[in-house]
């Protein structure tokens, strides 16, 4: 059985985010295929990323990306952002989020 604690009888912390500089690019489908950066063009390669396609009107069109990441298998669609993380590991974000959570470091 739970019981509902007070605030008074748990003690909360809060935390702040360390700030980390990370790499990203906005991924907008086949452009990124072709205009990305060095660590996702490896990705790629390596297969620690596929590109998501599907037939459309006869065409083949990239509709997002699969990305192995620490967590499983994620998905980018175009729009959202793929981060490389401060060990060099890839996650997608979503644009909402990304505006949110970083800014550009000059």
């Amino acid at each position: 059985m739970y019981s509902i604690l007070s605030e008074r009888t748990v003690r909360t912390m809060k935390y702040r985010k360390k700030p980390v500089v990370v790499e990203a690019f906005r991924f907008e489908g086949a452009d990124s295929e072709i205009n990305a950066p060095y660590w996702f063009a490896q990705a790629l390669a390596s297969e620690n990323a596929t590109m998501d396609r599907a037939l459309k009107d006869g065409q083949t069109h990239v509709y997002g990306c699969t990305i192995d990441t620490l967590e499983g298998k994620m998905h980018a669609k175009k729009g959202d952002y793929i981060i490389r993380g401060v060990n060099g590991e890839l996650y997608p974000c979503k644009a909402n989020i990304f505006r949110k959570t970083y800014e550009i470091v000059k």
